[in-house]
């Protein structure tokens, strides 16, 4: 699952040890808040925006209210990613060359897609599932020479599931 983020890190970019995080939260009733409203807390106090975000999740997790990897709607998401030689639009072809004769993976029929598109710097791949996920794959330069290729896969319904996609998307990924 995600990375945890350590007492350190957390004191370092925020100004605030985790355990006055904790107390902060609990004296202004953050227990009963929404998502968004934890974030908005955080926010008088200078904590850039990215942290603000990962303050509100850990705090979350820290009450019982979703488990690490657990998204706000109570979904999971996995990633995985892979590095090569070539440009954006070999590590496209690499990719569809793969994905285009299939009509399921894992077992799960491709409902939606795919679809492909791109810009100057990026260039995507995505596809809706019958089961109500969504496969989404960015690829992006690392150099002149290599690129990358980012799976995620959204609206998991479980950490099993979650562990079982991550596991796959890696072997696709290596078969590339």
């Amino acid at each position: 699952m995600a990375k945890e983020l350590s007492a350190e890190s957390i004191a370092a970019a925020t100004g605030r040890t985790w355990d006055e995080w904790v107390a902060y939260f609990d004296s202004q009733g953050a227990e009963s808040m929404s998502h968004q409203e934890l974030v908005s807390l955080s926010s008088g106090a200078g904590v850039p925006p990215w942290w603000r975000q990962m303050i509100a999740v850990k705090y979350e997790q820290h009450i019982g209210r979703r488990v690490p990897g657990q998204g706000n709607g109570g979904t999971f998401n996995v990633s995985a990613s892979k590095t090569w030689s070539g440009s954006l639009d070999d590590a496209l072809a690499r990719w569809t060359k793969v994905m285009d004769p299939r009509t399921e993976v894992s077992g799960v029929e491709i409902a939606r897609g795919p679809d492909v598109s791109a810009t100057e710097k990026w260039r995507y791949w995505r596809a809706g599932l019958a089961d109500g996920t969504r496969v989404v794959v960015n690829i992006s330069a690392k150099s002149p020479d290599k690129s990358v290729i980012s799976v995620q896969h959204e609206n998991l319904e479980s950490e099993d599931a979650a562990q079982h996609w991550r596991g796959f998307w890696k072997s696709v990924l290596s078969d590339i």
